[in-house]
């Protein structure tokens, strides 16, 4: 029998945020499953931070899905399309990018909700953000409220009332700076994190996309280096 208590399902891809969003749910005394996905992303790399950042950040077990959202394509980071590079904040500010994958986050949420139910967790944590994020319509607090809901009405233990599934998503009002502060007061080691969304091979990060430059920008605000561009 999985001892239930206090144990969370943590969506971890790898990046900034992500990596806060566990170290937050370990200091409210959550037990963390964190679980990750190779969905056929333009790049690996970023699995690969998730790995550190699971291993580093206590993750009690970190788990990795297959899925190919390549069958469907729709987007820079599961097809043939080009990532767009040196947008202004106001471009970035305006309109759903193509980096926006269809449905990814509630594709995440749908394994994350399976396995809550398998541990008997009623928690899952993810780091979607509303201010500082790059207008992606799976990443605001109506959507996560809608999620939270049909969750509770699709699981035999909801059913039952033996869980009443809550999704947290602690960064939504922070900015990317925020955000930062946040995980640097709790000790995360962001050199081992990847937010790019085209890194080189050697998960050199591009600089120039909206997620290398929403980063820079966080980093710049706190007025601390990223360790990142350090190593």
């Amino acid at each position: 029998m999985i001892d239930a208590q206090k144990n969370a399902v943590v969506l971890l891809s790898g990046g900034l945020d992500s990596a806060t969003v566990l170290a937050l749910a370990i200091e409210a005394g959550y037990k963390a499953y964190a679980l990750s996905f190779s969905y056929g992303q333009r790049h690996s790399w970023e699995l690969e931070c998730a790995k550190r950042v699971a291993a580093a950040g206590g993750a009690a077990e970190h788990r990795i899905a297959n899925i190919d959202l390549r069958a469907f394509g729709g987007s820079a980071l599961t097809a043939e399309i080009d990532v767009p590079r040196g947008r202004s904040a106001e471009e970035m500010g305006h309109g759903i990018p193509i980096t926006y994958v269809p449905a990814r986050n509630t594709i995440f949420l749908s394994f994350a909700l399976a396995w809550a139910e398998v541990l008997g967790s009623s928690d899952i944590f993810l780091g979607v953000n509303a201010l500082d994020y790059s207008g992606y319509p799976d990443c605001r607090p109506e959507y996560i409220a809608a999620y939270e809901a049909m969750a509770n009405l699709a699981t035999r233990a909801g059913v039952e009332g033996a869980q009443r599934l809550k999704i947290h998503s602690p960064l939504m009002q922070l900015t990317k700076a925020g955000i930062i502060r946040e995980g640097l007061r709790l000790g995360v080691d962001y050199g081992i994190t990847s937010s790019c969304y085209d890194p080189a091979h050697d998960g050199a990060p591009c600089g120039s996309c909206d997620s290398c430059l929403l980063r820079a920008k966080g980093f710049a605000e706190c007025g601390v280096a990223d360790p990142l561009l350090q190593r």
